[in-house]
């Protein structure tokens, strides 16, 4: 797992989520609308306080991070969030990461 945000998205988060101080996303799944990466579960977000670090990634004094029981999702995968601008939406991206063998 990997992930990557982007200052925009860093920036949007700020503002959504009306927060100027230092500040917890959690990025989980949820089970909705039409995944991309698993059929029928959608990534949602918190504004909360973490229980059982999985990952995190810290940005501008946001700390993403997923707990322990939502790896699955992110497994093999680098997430990127950045910012669509035509809408002024959040837009993620799903890349599977490959293991180089080494011989």
């Amino acid at each position: 797992m990997f992930m990557s945000v982007d200052e925009k998205a860093a920036t949007w988060f700020t503002k959504e989520f009306a927060i100027n101080k230092t500040f917890f996303i959690r990025m989980f799944p949820q089970y909705a609308g039409f995944g991309i990466k698993h059929k029928g579960f959608s990534l949602a977000f918190s504004a909360e306080s973490p229980g059982h670090v999985g990952y995190s990634y810290e940005i501008n004094g946001i700390t993403f991070f997923v707990e322990v029981n939502d790896v699955w999702f992110f497994e093999d995968t680098e997430v990127t969030l950045t910012i669509d601008e035509n809408l002024d939406e959040i837009l993620v991206r799903y890349q599977e990461l490959t293991t180089l063998a080494v011989n």
